[in-house]
């Protein structure tokens, strides 16, 4: 009798055979080999095998995993595939996937592997018969695909606050370091950090971290979070405009109302564009601290009225002190700092996550300036 994790993989195989065969049409052949069906120890699931209607044939080695994460498809998955090339130089190998991250699809193509997942993230490049395919699926993992692990994921505000906290300091640190920096237990960012290792987030020299990629941390942990969701925003509207909004606060910071950074910060499309200029028009983006009578305070402060719809302004509740850590003046205006910008960014609605990318770009020609080199900084504004 089959055993279920056998019969699910049996199941993975005609489902990704079937997909493909509905991608290439009825003028092609897509079957697997009988004879290479899972059950023996070939080293791979199958054989996958493609004829064209002139009878031009591939043969794709199959590895078929209901997970595969970044650090697996840079490690073990290339050492199989480069293998393979030593035997023939025209065997590539195919991975085949409930769901493949944008990670784990970006290492994948990075060491010459194929892939293909059901949500329809497929890349395919076979030179004999000519085939190229290449589909955008689901950039997040269906319901049905996600399950409850001892490794902790990127939402939450803890995990928010570790994010930042490793962007916003390069490496060397290790993982008491942080705990401490970031005031969370040791065991959970050590977790933490497991799992930012298997997604190749960060690189370990033992218990050691000596690399981070910032960036990739900040669209990570934008992709599992939702900016308006998690803020719990309140529509607004300004009588007077905007810009007398902005100058209000503009003159509370350079009247020496030195508490204003710690009391509002300015995100989302304004703030992006005083750095990284890509739209304009869009609502004004202000953190206050979560308590319900800070909307109030600052909504009468500004000269602000609520709005059920057609707001112009929107009060966000900050729900971790994290959000204030590292902020920026930038023309007397107090914002958010980089990281929480960009991350504010990338996680919000329509134009925004390109704004954010547009962040991410600044962020990287002016890293000198915004990263600091010692943990003790994280409070520390940045100015430009």
């Amino acid at each position: 009798m089959e055993t279920s994790a056998h019969q699910r993989e049996k199941n993975l195989l005609e489902q990704g055979r079937t997909h493909l065969q509905q991608l290439l049409g009825p003028d092609w052949e897509v079957a697997l080999r009988p004879d290479q069906l899972p059950g023996g120890d070939h080293g791979w699931d199958a054989m996958l095998q493609i004829k064209s209607d002139d009878g031009v044939y591939a043969q794709l080695l199959v590895e078929a995993k209901q997970r595969v994460t970044p650090k697996e498809a840079a490690g073990r998955l290339t050492s199989t595939a480069l293998l393979m090339r030593r035997v023939s130089q025209y065997t590539r190998l195919l991975v085949i996937s409930p769901w493949l991250s944008p990670l784990t699809q970006e290492a994948l193509r990075a060491n010459g592997i194929d892939y293909l997942d059901l949500t329809g993230n497929v890349s395919l490049r076979v030179s004999r018969p000519a085939i190229v395919i290449h589909t955008h699926g689901a950039d997040r993992a269906p319901a049905g695909h996600r399950q409850p692990s001892s490794k902790p994921m990127l939402t939450g505000l803890k995990a928010g606050r570790l994010v930042r906290l490793l962007a916003d300091t390069a490496p060397p640190y290790r993982a008491s370091a942080l705990a401490h920096g970031a005031g969370l237990s040791l065991p959970y960012v050590s977790r933490l950090l497991d799992t930012l290792d298997d997604q190749l987030l960060i690189e370990r020299d033992g218990r050691v971290i000596v690399s981070v990629d910032w960036q990739g941390l900040l669209r990570a942990r934008a992709n599992q979070t939702d900016l308006l969701r998690t803020t719990e925003p309140t529509g607004m509207l300004a009588p007077n405009g905007i810009r007398a909004v902005l100058k209000s606060l503009a003159n509370m910071a350079a009247g020496g109302t030195g508490s204003i950074q710690r009391e509002v910060l300015v995100t989302g499309s304004y703030a992006a564009r005083s750095l990284a200029p890509l739209s304009v028009g869009g609502q004004l983006m202000l953190y206050v601290q979560e308590h319900e009578l800070n909307v109030e305070v600052w909504a009468d402060a500004l000269g602000l009225m609520p709005v059920p719809e057609g707001a112009d302004v929107l009060i966000l509740r900050a729900k971790d002190d994290s959000v204030w850590q590292r902020p920026m003046l930038v023309d007397n205006l107090w914002q958010v700092g980089l990281s929480q910008l960009a991350t504010d960014c990338l996680s919000g609605p329509g134009r925004m996550p390109a704004e954010g990318e547009k962040i991410l770009e600044f962020m990287a020609e002016h890293e000198h300036v915004w990263r600091r080199s010692d943990l003790s900084h994280r409070g520390e504004p940045t100015r430009f």
